[in-house]
């Protein structure tokens, strides 16, 4: 695909980016703990919420939310403060992390509802070395893997609980077990005020959302589904407890992508990305720890391959945790892992034809910045719907996005709407000590010139050494990838959206 990087593409060296790329994906190799001293292969318990960002977590700041279990595992591990997920959608993030690689190199995964293909995968690595593996869940997904040949999912095959999976497990075999819980996905438990001894002007509401008693409410809805997450995780701890895996067991807490709220869900923000991530194995790793490296789900791959003794396949572009969480120290741990890369394809099927949003970012501690490949396209889907945002058919209840949508003409809600809703230029660029809302693009402005022709480059050498199919002559047509849910195609709003917002009663989205 040409564009206005294609220059500065074809000015890199093919045998620099040959080195570069042989020491991207060898480099995870090299990473060895050496004052770990373990008996035998430790379990993996990987414990994650569906839809949630990372600052909504007692342990991480928030002074509304109740999650006591989860501050015990983080008191007792190792806290990520600066984790991300590969894409902002369920999908090609959960691929990604199986996977240990970025989307654009996993074909048709980047998409949402999508197929997955034969690749490597930590799970069936792990299985084949004597580890029993399950999911409980949603896994990988939405999606088909069957029509690529997967027998069953590829996280692992699927329980309905944790004890059926370990009455399963044969006596001493190591195992790892992936909890993808429900919530705080969509819909949320509605009128959780009256359950929850939380007042509204408790709730501290983003400046990228319109600040109302609509918005509070929904926000304590999505509490609620959180504190549901925790006590999830609290049984998992009894559980382990009373079957004494907990001394050898690590137990990972983490999101699969930011929360479903306008400018969260399907968005290169932090909203859309960065993602609570804790680590424990208490006696083993030291705890009480906050750590800031860059880091992303994808790492989790190669770190419990090494875990287990298990070679880390060379197609991985991510890189282990091990030494990070086999130290005791807190605060920015190695210098390389200063900066973290997101992408995003096509989300759900929102525009005329199945025609994605793909955009690449950059992200460092100091800046953000987003490169979108097509910005005459609507970023959060074709109006009147939008459906990259919240509930992609106006299917169930969103009261934020129907709030939004419904004064968009008002003067105090319109610049909401455009920041979440409008069309966005080919680069943004935020200046994260001043604007950490990620609200004002200073892209294209003189002072911040520098710092953009640099962020710029520096992504699209990464995307180039990693062949990445935006950016290289690689090819991919991820618009033409089948999306597998065929009722997404003619989408059929909630009686509630075409009443308050004057809809149709059905869409079309498919080109005869």
């Amino acid at each position: 695909m040409l564009n206005r990087h294609t220059s500065i593409r074809n000015s890199i060296c093919h045998v620099a980016l040959f080195t570069t790329f042989v020491v991207l994906l060898t480099s995870c190799k090299e990473i060895r703990a050496t004052n770990i001293k373990v008996d035998k292969r430790p379990n993996i318990l990987l414990l994650m919420s569906d839809n949630q960002s990372w600052n909504h977590l007692g342990c991480y700041g928030n002074k509304v939310l109740k999650t006591p279990a989860i501050d015990k595992v983080a008191k007792e591990g190792v806290l990520f403060t600066n984790a991300y997920c590969a894409a902002p959608s369920c999908s090609p993030a959960r691929a990604a992390m199986l996977t240990g690689q970025h989307i654009w190199r996993l074909k048709e995964a980047a998409n949402l509802w999508s197929s997955f293909p034969q690749v490597k995968v930590y799970s069936k690595l792990l299985e084949d070395s004597g580890y029993t593996v399950g999911t409980e869940g949603k896994g990988w997904g939405p999606g088909n893997a069957t029509v690529n040949g997967w027998k069953h999912n590829p996280g692992g095959k699927r329980f309905d609980s944790f004890t059926e999976f370990y009455n399963g497990i044969e006596n001493g075999n190591p195992w790892m077990y992936w909890f993808s819980s429900r919530n705080p996905h969509r819909p949320y438990d509605a009128n959780s005020l009256n359950k929850r001894n939380i007042a509204l002007g408790d709730i501290e509401v983003p400046l990228y959302l319109p600040d109302n008693e609509n918005v509070r409410k929904d926000i304590i809805d999505y509490y609620h589904e959180i504190e549901s997450f925790d006590k999830e995780v609290a049984s998992f701890i009894k559980l382990m407890t009373e079957t004494g895996q907990l001394e050898n067991t690590i137990i990972i807490v983490c999101s699969d992508n930011g929360w479903q709220m306008p400018r969260g869900l399907a968005n290169l923000y932090d909203f859309g990305t960065r993602v609570p991530l804790i680590i424990s194995w208490p006696g083993r790793f030291m705890g009480n720890r906050k750590v800031n490296d860059f880091t992303s789900l994808n790492d989790l791959a190669p770190t419990f391959l090494e875990l287990a003794g298990i070679d880390i396949p060379k197609e991985m572009t991510s890189k282990s945790l091990l030494d990070i969480l086999s130290s005791k120290k807190s605060g920015r741990l190695e210098e390389d892992r200063n900066f973290v890369v997101t992408a995003r394809e096509r989300h759900a099927f929102v525009r005329q034809g199945g025609v994605g949003y793909p955009g690449r970012a950059i992200r460092t501690d100091d800046y953000l910045y987003i490169r979108n490949y097509r910005p005459e396209e609507w970023p959060a889907g074709e109006p009147p719907l939008y459906g990259d945002v919240d509930a992609h058919m106006l299917q169930y209840s969103s009261p934020t996005k129907i709030f939004m949508l419904s004064n968009k003409e008002d003067a105090l809600v319109k610049p909401f709407f455009e920041t979440a809703f409008g069309k966005r230029p080919s680069d943004e660029l935020y200046d994260l000590a001043k604007d950490p809302n990620q609200l004002n693009n200073v892209a294209g402005e003189l002072e911040y010139e520098g710092v953009e022709n640099y962020l710029s480059k520096k992504l699209t050498d990464y995307l180039v050494a990693t062949l990445d199919p935006r950016e290289t002559e690689v090819g991919f047509d991820w618009d033409a990838v089948e999306y597998y849910k065929e009722l997404d195609k003619h989408p059929k709003p909630s009686k509630e959206a075409i009443i308050v917002l004057g809809l149709e009663e059905e869409y079309n989205y498919v080109i005869d």
